[in-house]
């Protein structure tokens, strides 16, 4: 049995989360929820099933292979609710059988090079920020399971400030982009809610989207430039922004998961860092009244760089546990870049959301929501020592299904989380806006039943049924994992699945890239 420490929770321990007295009294009161859910100490790790004569052809190609049970367990789940739940329970079932730390792109190449000739199953790693199972390779069929855990490709390579880009390594964490990019006065503006762990490489392999999308942009369309191992060979793609060289192959590695190829190196666009900021809170009288205000930004401006709307639930419970204060639904409007430029598209946002319906409730709600965004994390580990389901999903449709598309997913978490006695709490707000459609994001908070790991994958069918109804995508920026698997397929139907099996058949012969992620 191996110590759990932390890895059965969210960022470190120093910036752990306790529950305020509104937050029990709202768990108490509104979820029956009075029991503790103490998580195991200890979990078991299964037997590793490499053998001495592959890892000592593994060490050969990279130095750094460890086999130590204190490494497996770091590498052994992403930060799903489920994955934290089986760890809670002591249970480490997916943990790898080495982990290699590769110090170079070819030592990557290597690696997987060999991994192909002793069919040994590969899963990239580079946060551990997963929410969707990315990090669970299927076991059968192969000699074990190594994770390739790409911190130690941590360098910005070179900055173009005539092109205005910059070429980092894969395993970079975003916190350190930012550094580097600010020595030289750029940003990349990427700040999705995993900020403070996930790397760039990850964020890539996701087609993550940040908070601040809406004056920055997703992830992928930042990415100009991508490299990436495969067991065949390296891929180098994207000689120039924009081409008509047939295919653009960036696109085989963005959202690929890992499945088709190890990013090792990204070129992507950067930007002056901002000179001010200004943040404010606005209330509407109704979320629709709110997304019809949203829309006119995003369709015909001014465009804000953040722009955010929760519904009266999260609007409401927010403010029941010393959020902002605010009537109907709260949004939240920044800007960013010169004084200049915040001066003036600020005045216009004022007359335009007030022409819209906005109620403007100064910069105090937008302060605090810049304060405590990467906070959201840490509060559910909290939520599941108190015994609560807490979790997250999200999706994206065009402006004319947002509101059957928002009543569909909310229904069927409601009906089907209430098995323990209580309605659940589901919250939602707009978090990414375009001017064809809008991302929404899901939150749930319910009392645990005695099987909670069922008790959420149940409702999560369900709201996945629902997304795929109305016609929605199944993921926005959480990627594909395992856990979307089933509505992916659904989704892109059976010639893009023949489509994707292709490729991999292609670059990953005999399948040993994240095998059961992403591809039936």
């Amino acid at each position: 049995m191996n110590e759990l420490r932390d890895v059965a929770r969210w960022g470190t321990p120093a910036d752990a989360v306790t529950l305020s007295s509104g937050v029990r009294g709202l768990l108490s009161a509104a979820l029956g929820i009075t029991s503790p859910r103490p998580a195991a100490s200890t979990a078991e790790l299964p037997a590793g099933t490499l053998s001495e004569t592959v890892l000592k052809e593994l060490r050969s190609v990279c130095p750094a292979v460890s086999t130590d049970d204190e490494s497996r367990l770091a590498h052994a789940a992403g930060k799903s609710t489920d994955d934290l739940l089986r760890l809670r329970a002591g249970r480490a079932d997916d943990a790898p059988d080495a982990v290699a730390r590769p110090a170079t792109q070819q030592q990557v190449a290597d690696l997987l090079a060999a991994c192909s000739r002793h069919r040994v199953a590969v899963v990239p790693f580079g946060g551990g920020t997963s929410v969707v199972g990315g990090l669970a390779a299927r076991r059968e069929g192969f000699a074990g399971v190594l994770a390739v855990d790409l911190a130690a490709l941590d360098r910005l390579v070179h900055l173009d400030r005539v092109s205005r880009t910059a070429t980092f390594e894969a395993g970079v964490r975003a916190p350190r982009a930012e550094q580097l990019l600010a020595a030289e006065g750029f940003t990349l503006g990427h700040f999705p809610q995993s900020f403070e762990y996930a790397s760039l490489g990850g964020f890539a392999a996701t087609r993550s989207s940040g908070q601040a999308s809406a004056g920055y942009g997703r992830f992928d369309r930042m990415v100009v430039g991508l490299r990436a191992a495969t067991p065949i060979g390296l891929l180098d793609t994207g000689r120039a922004p924009e081409s008509a060289a047939g295919p653009d192959l960036r696109q085989l590695l963005l959202g690929s998961e890992g499945a088709f190829g190890v990013i090792t190196e990204l070129t992507v666009r950067i930007h002056p860092a901002p000179q001010a900021r200004h943040y404010a809170g606005w209330s509407f009288p109704s979320f629709d009244v709110g997304a019809h205000a949203v829309r006119a930004l995003a369709q015909d401006g001014p465009l804000p760089t953040v722009l955010r709307l929760s519904d009266e639930a999260e609007t409401a419970i927010n403010a029941a546990t010393g959020g902002p204060q605010a009537d109907g639904c709260l949004a939240v409007v920044g800007v960013e870049g010169t004084a200049e430029d915040v001066a003036g598209r600020t005045a216009a946002l004022e007359q335009r959301l007030t022409a819209l319906g906005g109620t403007p409730l100064g910069t105090a709600p937008g302060d605090a929501w810049q304060e405590g965004r990467f906070r959201a994390p840490y509060l559910r580990d909290a939520l599941l020592d108190a015994g609560a389901i807490a979790e997250t999903l999200e999706t994206a449709t065009f402006w004319d299904r947002l509101p059957a598309t928002y009543a569909a997913v909310r229904g069927a978490l409601m009906e089907n989380l209430s098995g323990a006695g209580t309605p659940p709490l589901v919250l939602c707000h707009i978090s990414h806006v375009y001017d064809s459609g809008a991302s929404l994001y899901f939150t749930v908070v319910a009392a645990q039943t005695e099987e909670p790991i069922a008790q959420w994958q149940a409702a999560k069918a369900a709201a996945s049924d629902a997304i795929a109804a109305s016609g929605a995508t199944i993921t926005h920026h959480h990627g594909v994992g395992r856990a979307h698997r089933p509505w992916y397929t659904r989704e892109i139907g059976d010639v893009g699945v023949a489509a994707l099996r292709g490729v991999k058949q292609a670059l990953d012969p005999h399948g040993i890239l994240n095998p059961g992620i992403l591809l039936p």
